[in-house]
């Protein structure tokens, strides 16, 4: 599920210089790292500079599963791979338990069927 994505990514370069976190030897340190070290470039040559932030903490979690495997073949993942994606994904259902200590029962919510996120 890991490694041969993995590899077709990168063998068809689809992956861009500037994506962080999620490679082998590259983390998002060095982002920060990159972004400190040209900031300081442009300061020191007196060039202005500006910065954009998005906090992407919980961007796996808006991931819709639908339009991710519609999205598969575009990027070389098809027939065996994304029917295997494809599995992994449908009829995949949570519950929440609230444990409330105070109560001598839980709360336990129905069965819902989970099609956003990565899993």
């Amino acid at each position: 599920m890991y490694v041969r994505p993995t590899e077709h990514f990168y063998s068809s370069k689809l992956l861009v210089g500037n994506q962080f976190g999620f490679r082998k030897g590259i983390a998002t340190d060095d982002a920060i790292f990159r972004l400190t070290n040209e900031n300081l470039n442009a300061l020191n040559n007196k060039i202005m500079t500006d910065s954009i932030f998005f906090d992407l903490e919980k961007a796996f979690n808006s991931v819709n599963h639908d339009i991710l495997l519609s999205k598969l073949p575009y990027y070389g993942i098809s027939c065996k791979g994304k029917l295997l994606l494809k599995l992994y994904l449908q009829n995949t259902y949570q519950k929440v338990q609230i444990i409330n200590s105070y109560l001598t029962s839980n709360t336990v919510s129905e069965w819902t069927r989970i099609k956003y996120g990565v899993p």
